[in-house]
């Protein structure tokens, strides 16, 4: 979106999508800042935002002060992304792409516009439908189809949040303490638009593909070891789970204080990330809380013993590990064995590595690491108790 292209006062005021009277009074009051009288996609983009924060509720006397400071003016980059094409029912989008009314309604409630509050589908809609029709027809059943789309909806959706949310702390913000006027700021912001979105939809599918390529080998592997010949349900993966968190962090935060707690989470996570083994995941991250699966247990608690090697401080890490048959579903790990393995964690002091007989198993006799028996603990959920292990290096 040029800052210099020239519109009329009528083209501006349709973009804005308000009358021309209007937003000749908002500019005559200031509230939408035209530079020497000129109209362009931007000064109708920053009014269409003004026009959109008067439908909250928002008074004109607020909205000129916040024009005026620039806390507007990244708003108007919306209109970069504006889906401007034709719109059609539902009925007309399944009979153009094959897919049932009710699945459309399904996945368009998972991308967060449910077709109670959105009963029509631009033609952008209809196309990205299409494709995954095509998907469908390759052969991927429906229900994968589905947690396929859920797992991109919540992964892009987070992308999109970093992305405007950083934006505006390392630009927008530095750019109002600085002093610009709300146009140079619009204009500034818009050529960052348009200069870095080219570049995020490649970048894109370089990650994608990189990540597509690990997956296929840890999929191999895990076939090869641990899942050929077992009796999992599909749906189903055998797969060791490990959990790490920080064991007093509740306690730290209130005697260090938000800023230190957050400081301490981000390096134990970065911690985790880069010194993970090549074919070990980390799945999420809670708070203070880590999710870890890999298809060697060996090698997953060889990392775990060094790990907590590197903290020798508070807050101290502590780690459970247990290997079992879990529900894959939409991206992430799911079953009684989860809750096991995370049991376990919950049983472990700082610094300490417990793992249950599952495990423990896998690493018997290692020239590097010991296994001393904890006996047969009941884990809180679990009718039977449980063997647990505590792992340490050799002395």
């Amino acid at each position: 979106m040029s800052g210099d292209e020239r519109i009329s006062l009528s083209e501006a005021a349709r973009r804005a999508g308000v009358s021309p009277s209007t937003l000749t009074r908002w500019a005559d009051e200031k509230i939408v800042p035209v530079k020497k009288g000129r109209w362009t996609p931007v000064t109708a983009a920053q009014a269409r935002v003004v026009a959109r924060m008067r439908e909250r509720g928002h008074s004109l006397a607020e909205l000129k002060r916040a024009v005026k400071e620039g806390r507007l003016a990244f708003g108007f980059s919306e209109e970069y992304f504006a889906d401007r094409s034709e719109w059609v029912s539902i009925p007309e989008a399944s009979e153009q792409t094959g897919l049932t009314e009710s699945l459309i309604e399904r996945i368009m409630t998972i991308l967060g516009t449910p077709a109670g509050r959105e009963p029509s589908l631009s033609a952008v809609d209809v196309d990205a439908l299409g494709r995954l029709s095509r998907v469908a027809e390759a052969g991927l059943p429906i229900e994968a189809l589905v947690q396929l789309i859920r797992v991109y909806a919540q992964s892009v959706r987070r992308i999109a949040d970093a992305e405007v949310r950083l934006s505006h702390l390392f630009v927008h913000e530095p750019m109002m303490r600085d002093g610009l006027s709300a146009i140079e700021m619009a204009q500034e912001l818009g050529s960052m638009v348009e200069s870095s979105y080219p570049e995020s939809v490649p970048l894109f599918e370089y990650l994608h593909d990189r990540y597509v390529r690990f997956f296929i080998e840890q999929d191999l592997v895990g076939h090869m070891e641990d899942e050929f010949g077992s009796d999992s349900e599909i749906g189903e993966v055998r797969i060791t789970m490990c959990f790490i968190d920080l064991t007093g962090f509740t306690r730290f935060t209130a005697e260090e204080g938000d800023a230190e707690a957050f400081s301490t989470v981000e390096r134990f996570t970065e911690a985790v990330e880069e010194t993970l083994p090549p074919e070990a995941n980390m799945v999420k991250s809670i708070g203070d809380e880590v999710m870890v699966v890999s298809p060697d247990r060996r090698s997953l608690v060889e990392w775990a013993v060094g790990f907590l090697a590197l903290f020798p401080d508070r807050p101290k890490p502590r780690v459970g590990i247990h290997f079992g048959s879990v529900v894959f579903r939409d991206g992430d790990y799911f079953g009684g064995q989860v809750n096991l393995a995370h049991r376990v964690v919950n049983r472990a002091l700082g610094g300490e590595v417990l793992v249950t007989d599952a495990v423990a198993a896998s690493i018997e006799g290692h020239e590097d690491l010991a296994l001393d028996g904890i006996g047969e603990v009941e884990l809180r959920g679990f009718p039977k108790p449980t063997p647990l292990f505590l792992v340490h290096g050799r002395e």
